[in-house]
């Protein structure tokens, strides 16, 4: 036993250990989405490794330094309690971790976790840390056989930081040329294989009010898997007819592909021709979307609005990537942002042209990167000279400049989560229980909606947490926020970042899944739409929310 413990210590940092320690108990506590135990396993192994970094680079330091060492009978004696403290932390945060992820489970409307919990987080995180620990000693010997090399030239503590810095740069080249640069291009050349698909159970459209028809310029195969959902999704003048019992028109929905044109000006051009042609400007709204990433429009978002307006509608869309929102952010930012302006730019210039009492109510959409995207697409002189009519903005991703802007100068006393912005004149925020108390000043000639939930870690991550709480955790919290959530240095930031794209596997109405009767909600307030009774309103929410449920259409999220 002598022997094994004098093994441990030679080849672990004690520091390391402790810190470790500390940071996987972290890690068990809850976040804003439940983690299964695969998940919690990895994130705790992660966390582990981090605090053990940590930990050993101090005392790597410290000794680099040459600073006084403490003396070996009280080390012996501080690592031994410490190590017996260590375990106790081990124990409860395990025997906790189940009850903790319940809590989140509890707010968001889903079954709790089993009892083996525990067993199988600790099994994946040992795993995750000695993958992790290996790589890092691999790093660190390479770093070390170049520390000997360059010590024929230099002194030895200057080739010590020689060499890990050669060593860093060569991993990271390396990481970002070969690994990040093909996984890239495997992704793309994947998800633009998945978007050509054909879905035998989706029909083409017949009308001519839908992209894809038989006669329309934007051909059925080139609309790409996502277009053709949108345009051959959605209720029919019939359907509308129907629900609200009075006349109805059928709905215009247009799509462009990647394939459709060569350039987004060329996209936006055939989609604004064949606006023109189907008369689309004689419509009472025109709904300007940005879909996600892979081109996915949230079904949610559009049908309650054709309902609203007995179907005299024309939406129209633009695809800009097959990667879905994180990678397509990441790897094709502006791609997302020229697409968006060309679309919004082209129409919104044919639009600017018609008498304003002709013409119909412009609005703007779009659900996380296509938030993003959509707000970028427009300037403030939009909003000046011949502004917009509104805008529904869903789930908008936390780099998002104006909604940074507009949360950040909330009005005193309102929350993080669902702020008040000058007493809701030109913008308003909802979440599932609508908009909060203290918009009390009259809508403006534009109004503009931010859709989000407390929930959401794809808009409330940030970048802070590595040092610092935000405010979103602090009391009052949202309605769907754990009471047992901390806010714990580094951790908290990993556990966000492992959050985000856990998000859109939750039930509808949290997280990243908007539901179509919030959505429906919003659209009332953008819209000012009054000839509904609160009796129809309830009965077409019933119904949106029915058909979310259980149509083909609403099972593949896009984003």
């Amino acid at each position: 036993m002598g022997r094994l413990y004098s093994a441990f210590q030679r080849h672990f940092s004690g520091a390391g250990m402790v810190l470790g320690v500390l940071f996987f108990f972290a890690s068990l506590t809850p976040s804003l989405i439940p983690r299964s135990f695969e998940v919690q396993g990895v994130l705790g192994g992660v966390a582990f490794s981090a605090g053990y970094g940590i930990g050993a680079l101090l005392v790597a330091t410290w000794r680099y330094l040459q600073l006084p060492s403490v003396d070996k009978g009280l080390l012996r004696l501080t690592r031994l309690v410490l190590s017996l403290i260590s375990l106790i932390v081990i124990v409860v945060g395990l025997y906790n971790s189940a009850a903790w992820q319940n809590s989140v489970r509890g707010v968001l409307n889903m079954e709790p976790v089993d009892s083996a919990y525990p067993v199988s987080v600790i099994i994946i995180a040992i795993l995750t840390f000695a993958f992790l620990f290996l790589l890092a000693r691999g790093i660190i010997a390479l770093g070390r056989a170049v520390a000997n090399r360059l010590d024929k030239f230099l002194p030895r503590r200057v080739s010590i930081i020689a060499g890990a810095a050669v060593t860093l740069i060569v991993v990271a080249t390396l990481a970002n040329g070969l690994l990040i640069e093909y996984t890239f291009r495997l992704l793309d050349k994947s998800f633009a294989e998945l978007d050509a698909l054909h879905e035998p159970e989706r029909p083409q459209p017949s009308v001519v009010e839908r992209a894809g028809n038989p006669s329309s310029r934007l051909e059925w195969p080139k609309l790409g898997r996502a277009g053709r959902e949108f345009v051959a999704s959605g209720p029919t003048a019939a359907d509308i007819s129907q629900v609200t019992q009075r006349a109805a028109v059928e709905p215009i929905r247009l799509y462009a592909g990647l394939q459709v044109a060569e350039t987004p000006d060329e996209r936006s051009q055939l989609l604004l021709d064949e606006l023109i042609e189907l008369n689309a400007f004689d419509r009472a709204a025109l709904v300007v979307v940005t879909p996600t990433g892979t081109g996915w429009v949230d079904p949610s978002a559009i049908d309650g609005l054709e309902y609203l307006y007995d179907g005299d509608t024309a939406s129209v869309a633009l695809q800009y990537s097959y990667l879905n929102s994180p990678l397509s952010l990441v790897f094709q930012s502006e791609n997302g942002l020229e697409s968006s302006q060309s679309l919004f730019r082209t129409i919104y210039r044919y639009w600017q042209k018609l008498p304003a009492g002709q013409r119909p109510k412009l609005f703007l959409h779009g659900l996380s990167l296509g938030a993003f995207n959509s707000q970028r697409s427009i300037t403030f002189l939009d909003l000046l000279g011949d502004p917009i009519d509104g805008a529904v903005w869903s789930g908008t991703p936390f780099p998002s400049e104006k909604w940074q802007t507009i949360t950040a100068d909330r009005d005193a006393g309102s929350t993080q989560w669902l702020p008040v912005y000058q007493g809701g004149r030109f913008v308003r925020f909802m979440n599932q229980n609508g908009v909060p108390e203290g918009n009390t000043a009259p809508w403006g000639n534009v109004r503009i909606v931010y859709l989000q939930y407390a929930s959401d870690a794809i808009t409330f991550f940030d970048k802070h947490l590595l040092y610092r709480e935000a405010d979103w955790m602090k009391a009052p919290r949202g309605p769907d926020v754990s009471p047992l959530l901390s806010w714990y240095p580094i951790v908290s930031m990993l556990q966000l970042l492992v959050d985000m794209p856990l998000s859109d596997g939750v039930p509808m109405g949290y997280g990243h899944v908007y539901a179509p009767d919030h959505y429906l909600d919003a659209w009332l307030e953008v819209t000012g739409v009054e000839n509904w009774s609160s009796e129809e309103i309830d009965a077409l929410k019933m119904h949106l929310h029915s058909k979310a449920s259980n149509a083909d259409g609403y099972e593949y999220r896009g984003g």
